[in-house]
């Protein structure tokens, strides 16, 4: 009986490797990268038919490049420049600005989204990958005009 109590019996190695496995799984758990980080730069008021600039810099925590697609959506109509779409190759060391300009006449909700998806000759070598979870990022800005 005193023979199987010992076979039993934790040692202070098997503590010790059993403690570094635990912090090496929480760890690996912890490495929760970003797909996509937008930041939107636009003012929060203007004047009617005054040119207003929005500026979105987009960037991946990811390893791997992606082709992205950026554009505007608002709430009401808007013309020019507002409805042009960006289609372009995001790679972890190399994040992309867009510029839209537009004139505005009226207060309006502006989506900025950024769509990732699946098109060929736009990243180097065709090599892109597609998030599982999800594959369109928005951010919401209103502007208003007086």
């Amino acid at each position: 009986m005193h023979a199987l109590q010992l076979l039993f019996r934790p040692s202070h190695v098997t503590l010790l490797l059993v403690l570094c496995l635990q912090l090496g799984t929480n760890k690996a758990q912890e490495d929760n990268r970003k797909v996509m980080i937008m930041d939107v730069d636009i003012p929060q008021t203007t004047r009617a038919n005054e040119e207003v600039t929005l500026k979105l810099v987009v960037k991946t925590e990811l390893r791997e490049c992606m082709v992205i697609k950026s554009y505007l959506a608002s709430s009401r109509p808007v013309d020019g420049p507002f409805n042009y779409k960006f289609t372009s190759c995001l790679c972890p060391d190399y994040p992309r600005t867009f510029y839209w300009d537009f004139q505005p006449n009226n207060t309006v909700t502006i989506a900025t989204v950024v769509d990732v998806v699946r098109e060929l000759n736009i990243c180097p070598n065709n090599e892109a990958v597609i998030p599982i979870e999800a594959n369109r990022f928005r951010v919401l800005n209103t502007l208003r005009v007086y």
